[in-house]
């Protein structure tokens, strides 16, 4: 394992997201603090608890989720991409660096900048809300394994894109419509019986209620089968990555 290639990744793009922290940082955190207000104290407070829990309360793992998973996918494409874009990818192919270091330092880095901006997101809700966490360990357990999950997905879309435009269009045309209708803002309980059974076809469903049972021991799934969905689509990501590196696919070309 050549680590020295693996720290030369992640700092390097760390480096970039501290040299940004206006748009990596500021612009997540207001965003969703005017969900907070709009959410949380306007509506919120107009609308009944969900299994005991307030809906300003209720909504926090939601919104963490759809930061998360926005970002990770936004960073670890952009960090791919861009030595794509500028020709420097082929420095690191003709380095002694293997897929495995390069995937740990591009998907590590991203990982790292969401995990650090869903706690930044966590202590921003503290400021609107008040709310407890049933199970700690088991928070940050699905934090970090979300976080590294669509890091490893935005670096396929990274590789995918042939254009910076292309880098916008899953996020915004897929994931961000999914994670809205996969119980962000609601407990996927309250819907008629056909439409609960059809946005259980949405895996965001899965992470979202595995992440807020974390918090109040609430799930519109099993926690179990919530853990195995994402650990599913993580394997998927990584056999897909595998497959890009032994192809060359977009990478070569």
């Amino acid at each position: 394992m050549n680590l020295y290639a693996v720290r030369a990744i992640y700092w390097f793009e760390l480096s970039r997201w501290f040299r940004t922290l206006t748009q990596s940082i500021l612009a997540p955190v207001i965003s969703t603090s005017l969900y907070f207000v709009v959410f949380g104290s306007a509506i919120g407070s107009r609308m009944h608890a969900i299994g005991g829990v307030s809906y300003g309360a209720f909504i926090v793992p939601g919104l963490m989720m759809l930061s998360v998973l926005t970002e990770s996918i936004s960073n670890a494409s952009f960090g791919i991409h861009m030595p794509k874009w500028a020709g420097t990818i082929y420095e690191l192919l003709s380095a002694p660096v293997s897929w495995v270091e390069a995937v740990l330092g591009y998907v590590g880095a991203a990982a790292t900048k969401s995990v650090l901006l869903g706690v930044l997101i966590l202590a921003t809700a503290r400021l609107f809300v008040p709310f407890q966490i049933a199970h700690p360990f088991w928070m940050l357990g699905f934090l970090v394994l979300t976080a590294l999950t669509f890091s490893l997905f935005g670096f396929i879309i990274g590789v995918w894109a042939e254009g910076w435009e292309k880098l916008q269009i899953v996020p915004i045309l897929v994931v961000t419509p999914l994670t809205f209708l996969g119980g962000s803002f609601y407990s996927i309980s309250m819907l008629p019986p056909l439409w609960r059974q059809i946005t259980l076809f949405n895996p965001v469903v899965y992470l979202i209620s595995g992440f807020r049972w974390s918090f109040y021991g609430l799930s519109d799934v099993g926690v179990v089968l919530s853990l195995s969905m994402t650990l599913g689509f993580m394997a998927v990501c990584l056999l897909l990555i595998w497959r890009i590196f032994q192809t060359g696919y977009h990478l070569r070309t």
